[in-house]
């Protein structure tokens, strides 16, 4: 009989390390997403500075479009396109026609937004070259 409580006692414990366990790997896979969209928007930020370096320096317009991909001409992975409205799919990139955002959308569902500023101030928190810049919006739930 003592074998008995001693074995459910164990797998009691056992339990109890598996949930903190799975849920700490769950919360780290969120960061870790968090972190590869961040590192997407870093490599889009240098690629809209240097299409202004390159005006700057040679002269010549900026691209019209309001979609960042259009204007670095590389897309992270998993981006979609141009979508009228939020796609079905997570862990995706698309432009938003209607609100002029680039979004990127999470394995939780909530989204975070992306608009091409064009008269960024000296003081934005982010890299901006001659007033252009990516500029990171409230998520959306």
């Amino acid at each position: 009989m003592r074998r008995y409580y001693e074995f459910s006692i164990a797998v009691v414990i056992i339990s109890v390390l598996a949930i903190v366990l799975w849920r700490a790997i769950g919360q780290a896979g969120g960061e870790l997403e968090e972190a590869r969209m961040q590192s997407d928007v870093s490599a889009i930020r240098i690629g809209l500075m240097e299409v202004v370096a390159h005006r700057e320096t040679f002269g010549g317009g900026l691209p019209r479009s309001d979609n960042p991909i259009d204007w670095v001409g590389t897309a992270p992975g998993g981006y979609l396109g141009v979508t009228d409205g939020v796609p079905d799919q997570k862990s995706v990139w698309y432009f938003d026609r209607k609100t002029k955002e680039l979004v990127y959308r999470f394995r939780d569902g909530h989204r975070a937004r992306f608009r091409i500023s064009r008269d960024a101030g000296v003081d934005s928190p982010r890299a901006v070259v001659a007033g252009v810049g990516l500029l990171r919006l409230d998520d959306m739930p």
